[in-house]
């Protein structure tokens, strides 16, 4: 690529590391906060906290990755410009195409990257996190750690605490049993902590009581204890049968679903849905380099005129992603809109390097130019004012 191509390659990779880093970050933050609450019911560290959401990243990135992408390319081609660099570059004669390759060569790279996690990364972190989440959802012990919650099970069995404390201790503890149809009994502790070992799972009650309710009997039976081990080991469930969503699936999965595969079966249009989606995000991060470079690349007259061709190449990159979503949505039902998203990627693909190829900026309509103008004004006559 040459010194300047390695130069503008590196400062689009850097700030595509940065965006894309940043707003990960952020959105995964979003959602890892729904699951703070399950985390700290195990009493689990920050770091397992912290390593059990970070599952969801992979699909972050592989959604963020494109969007970071052309953020990243048009502010180097906007500081390229602001420096008069590209004024500079063109003048010197260096072809259109000797500067799109940098950015090209970016596009390749993190499309590499998004094809690897589309194919296997996002489904694999997917189904680690499906597991965990129906291995801790099987344990009644986690549920019944929930403050100000009565929690059933099985319809005769319900538990209630009032607070939990930070080390772990349960506070207010009712248990009210009905298992056995001959007697009712209920439980009520000060507090009390659930202790694995060997032996199985209990709930260990501190300073209460048990009221217990013979069949026929008018008057419960009430005993008290100091310390008291409630049975939990048949609640605490192992590794359950988890069937993973379409989105949990390899690519080969959906490319050769098994015969016996009983969601294909149900689902077949979620599975092609979702294949052309997986096979079609890796044609986005291209795209939109390109759309990058066509509106900002060449050379532009004035400001205002670099500033409509940011907002047209922000217009037509978000329409060209809503065009893809709306397909694969559409596509479940119609088959035939898959193709949609095809021929907008591969469309604006060889518009963008058909434009680039011609070496001139898309100046805006002279409509367009006289709104823009005078909206320019009437803003600064009123900020003015």
């Amino acid at each position: 690529m040459g010194s300047i191509g390695r130069y503008m390659f590196r400062a689009t990779m850097g700030a595509f590391l940065i965006t894309l880093v940043s707003l990960t970050v952020v959105i995964w933050f979003t959602q890892a906060m729904r699951e703070f609450d399950l985390i700290t019911s195990q009493r689990q560290t920050l770091l397992v906290f912290v390593g059990i959401t970070g599952l969801i990243i992979p699909l972050l990135i592989m959604m963020i990755a494109p969007i970071a992408l052309v953020m990243a390319s048009a502010h180097v081609l906007n500081k390229l410009s602001s420096d008069s660099e590209i004024i500079v570059i063109n003048a010197a004669g260096v072809s259109p195409w000797r500067l799109v390759r940098p950015f090209l060569a970016a596009a390749v790279v993190v499309s590499l990257l998004v094809s690897v996690i589309a194919a296997y990364v996002s489904p694999r972190s997917l189904r680690a996190l499906r597991d965990w989440g129906a291995q801790v959802r099987a344990d009644i012990l986690t549920n019944i750690v929930q403050p100000g919650r009565f929690t059933t099970v099985g319809g005769n069995l319900t538990f209630h605490i009032a607070d939990r404390r930070p080390n772990g201790l349960l506070v207010g503890i009712f248990v009210d049993d009905r298992r056995d149809p001959n007697e009712h009994a209920t439980y009520l502790a000060e507090q009390g902590e659930i202790v694995k070992n060997d032996s199985g799972s209990f709930l260990v009650l501190d300073g209460g009581s048990i009221q217990r309710l013979e069949a026929g009997q008018r008057d419960p039976r009430i005993v008290t204890f100091n310390r008291y081990p409630f049975d939990l080991s048949q609640f605490t469930g192992g590794r359950q049968n988890v069937v993973y969503t379409v989105r949990e699936k390899y690519i080969w999965e959906l490319l050769w679903p098994r015969p016996d595969d009983a969601l294909y079966m149900a689902q077949p249009d979620q599975y092609r849905s979702e294949l052309h989606d997986r096979l079609a995000t890796p044609l986005y991060p291209l795209a939109f380099v390109i759309l990058a470079y066509m509106f900002l690349g060449p050379p532009q007259t004035t400001r205002q005129s670099r500033t409509l061709a940011l907002l047209g190449m922000i217009g037509v990159v978000a329409l060209l992603r809503l065009t893809g979503f709306v397909s694969v949505i559409v596509g479940v039902r119609v088959p035939g809109v898959l193709v949609v998203q095809y021929v907008a990627l591969f469309g604006t693909i060889a518009a963008g390097l058909w434009q680039i190829s011609r070496g001139q900026a898309l100046e805006p309509a002279a409509a367009v130019s006289r709104i823009a103008t005078a909206i320019t004004e009437r803003f600064t006559r009123a900020t003015a004012g």
